[in-house]
This record gives structure tokens, sequence and C-alpha cells, in this order.
């Protein structure tokens, strides 16, 4: 959400900020509808003023036996009942219009995110890793011998339609193992608070983290109205929905292990093979809450936390500054960080980090009491992948095989795999 205040004080730039992110300028629109409910609310004042000054006057009239002034008095004050309460509603209906129309608008970058139309103006801002050479063709994960026993597409179709999987015995393990080795590097070692959170929620909870009301058809909604979550980016963000909190408080850093749905509703017949595109899946979702003050440094320290992960497990990749024309609804910057894949031969998204500002904050109502005791601010948030465990799970069976439709899997999942680390062309963990 953006501060009608801002806008007021200086709509030209707010026009060019909004058209660093490709849309039109949009100033004019929003302060006229603002200044119409600002007379709509002034009126109204005015009117209510008229009537308490009328009510107080009936009395003096009926007092002194003035019977026609009486009648005349009490006459206006219900005229004047009328037309407070008319242009209240109407004053209530041109702030509703204001609310939707700054709720359409996405979030203005930063000066430092590159200008740009789509995924092809992003701008590479590191390499960790080297992509391992091959003797043989490199086959994507569901085509490898060791995986093929436990990852069945054709069951989870008959169980729910396409973009669905069902993992089992070692590939299932596998996939386990790596939501509990992040889980536990980011509370153990980056001092994350491990939060377990509902998979459906209300829809202003939707609302405060941006995916409603212009992305809707993204989400799946249940019949008596909750949605169900697109990432817990929506839980974590949404603790301090409505909370001041106090200073010392900040920052939250949250991290959750949850199931994802996702409808996909753009994505016709892209990634339709294998199960790098599903609508339901699993992630650990990273968030912070913090004060404005250090909410870039935050997210520099949040891309770390994701990349780490990767280098840990072995994993070569490339992080991103995605351009104006390619961020999300809501960020103001993020960094995509992208793993190599060699099944594909090219890199791909595993890990989203942005940061949002008081974007989010604004749409919630969550603010902050200075600890000099100044007025309540908004706080910044911030949301990333640490990481997306089945684009995880893709990555390290196609990093790990070996000639034979074998995998070799990192050291550092040995303590949650029973220092198992071979899955077999047979399927079976050795």
């Amino acid at each position: 959400m953006h501060d009608i205040r801002a806008i007021r004080e200086n709509p030209a730039a707010f026009d060019a900020a909004v058209a660093r992110r490709g849309d039109a300028g949009v100033s004019s629109e929003i302060l006229a509808l603002d200044e119409a409910r600002r007379a709509k609310i002034l009126a109204a004042e005015t009117a209510q003023a008229e009537q308490n000054k009328a009510s107080k006057e009936v009395g003096a009239a009926k007092g002194r036996g003035d019977e026609a002034e009486f009648e005349r008095l009490r006459a206006l004050v219900a005229e004047k009942k009328a037309e407070v309460a008319a242009m209240n509603a109407e004053a209530k209906e041109l702030d509703q219009q204001l609310t939707d129309m700054l709720g359409t608008i996405p979030n203005l970058a930063h000066d430092d995110v590159p200008l740009g139309e789509d995924e092809d103006d992003n701008v590479e801002i590191r390499r960790w890793g080297e992509p391992k050479a091959l003797d043989f063709e490199a086959k994507e994960h569901f085509e490898l011998e060791g995986v093929k026993p436990g990852m069945d597409f054709e069951t989870a179709a008959k169980l729910s339609g396409s973009r669905f999987v069902v993992l089992s015995g070692a590939v299932a393990r596998i996939h386990r193992a790596l939501a509990q080795f992040m889980i536990n590097t980011h509370v153990d070692e980056n001092g994350l608070t491990e939060t377990w959170t509902p998979v459906l929620v209300r829809e202003e909870m939707m609302y405060g983290t941006g995916q409603l009301p212009k992305f809707g058809e993204d989400s799946y909604k249940t019949t008596n109205g909750w949605w169900l979550v697109p990432t817990a980016e929506v839980t974590l963000t949404n603790i301090v929905n409505g909370m001041t909190v106090e200073e010392g408080y900040l920052p939250r850093r949250y991290v959750a292990h949850t199931q994802c749905f996702r409808s996909e509703a753009g994505s016709a017949g892209k990634d339709t093979s294998g199960m790098l595109r599903q609508h339901q899946f699993e992630k650990v979702e990273m968030v912070s809450v913090t004060h404005p003050d250090n909410s870039l440094e935050e997210h520099k320290r949040m891309t770390r936390c994701a990349e780490d992960i990767l280098e840990r497990l072995g994993l070569p990749y490339r992080t991103i500054v995605l351009c104006t024309g390619d961020m999300g609804f809501g960020a103001r910057k993020t960094h995509d960080i992208e793993v190599w894949v060699p099944g594909q031969n090219t890199y791909r998204e595993i890990s989203s980090v942005s940061v949002c500002g008081d974007f989010q904050a604004r749409r919630m109502n969550g603010r902050f009491k200075p600890a000099d005791g100044g007025k309540p601010q908004f706080v910044h948030t911030l949301n990333g992948s640490g990481l997306a465990v089945g684009r995880c799970l893709i990555a390290v069976l196609e990093n790990g095989q070996q000639a034979d439709g074998s995998v070799q899997l990192p050291e550092v999942l040995a303590p949650y795999l029973g220092g198992k680390l071979t899955l077999t062309a047979e399927g079976t963990l050795v």
C-alpha cells in the first residue's frame, strides 16, 4: 500500500517511480478521488456541526414556547442528520475506491534496481561453484533410474490431476531430509525462530501481503472463504498484522516449513514434465520484520542464508538482482538465486529474497513505537525461500547423478539419512 500523503506532496515523483515498474502514471486519478473523499468528509463535518447547533436550540425554542421555531429547528435537525448519514456513506464509498486503487499499484523499486522489462534484463551479481563436467549425457530428475521407483506422476494424476506427484521410499526420505537440514541450519546457525503456522488463512491476511486483490487467480480459495497459502510468507508476515510493537521487539526473524499451494494460472504449458512446477509443494520460508533503517542490510543477510544452504549442499548457483519489470508486486528489491540443473543444462530459480519496505506493513497496519518515544512508524518486512524443497530435491538428484542411474548425495545430509549417501539405480539408500 502506498502513502497517500507522499502522493499528495509529490505526485510527479510518484508517477515517475510507478513508470519504472512499467505502469502508467495514476496520481491524477488517485488525487481526484482523494480530493472528493476529503471534500465529502468536510461537508459531513460541517453538516454535523449545524445539526449539533440546531439540536441545542430546539430545547431553547421549546422552553420559551416558540412552537413555530421549535418545529423548524426539529425539521432542520432531521434534515441535517440525513445529510450527515448520506455524506458519510459517500465518503466511505470514496475511501474504499481509493483504497482499492492504491491496493492494485505495485511497490516502488529501490533506486539501485536495474531498469528493464523482463527476465532478460536481470543482472547477475555473483556465481558460486562450477557445474560438474559429466562424461555421459545428463538426465532430468524424473528420468534417473534410481529416482523412478520413488517419483510417481501417474498415481498423482489419478488422485489429483496434473502438476502433482507422489513421492515414496528413498526419494521421499531425501525430500524430508532436505527440509530438516534447511530448518536446522536456519535455526541453529542463522538465528531464525522456527515457526509452525496454518496453511488456511482469512482473506485479509492474503490482502496484507499483497496476494489480493490483484492476484487471486494464482491461489486457491475454499468454499467457506479461507485461502490456501501460496507460501508461509502470508502467515509469518501477518504475525504483526494490526500490532504496534516496541522498537526492542525488532528484528523478528522467522522460518517455517510448510505445504504451499499455487494454481499456476499463468503457466499453461510451462515445465509440465517432472516436479519443477507443482500445484502443491513444500518450502522453507524465511520472513524478517525489521526497523526501517535496517531492512537493506537484512536483505543481504537473508540472501546469504539462502546461498549458504546451496553451498553446504555443494550445488552451483548464481545470484541475480531482478529488474524493475520482473520483480514481484510487493517487492522493492529482489535477489533471485538460481541453482544449476544439469538435466536442463541451465540455472533455475530456487529462491527469491525480497525487501518490501513498509508496503506490506501499511496493508497490515503493522507498526513499532520508537524507543525515543516518537510517533509510531510502520515496520519493514522481508521474505525469502530458504529454500524451495522440491526444487532443491531436483538439484540434488541431478547434480549427484552417476552414469549407472544412481545418485551420490551431499555429505551434509548424512545425519538425516542414517549415514546412507547413495541412492542406488534400484531406488534404495545405501
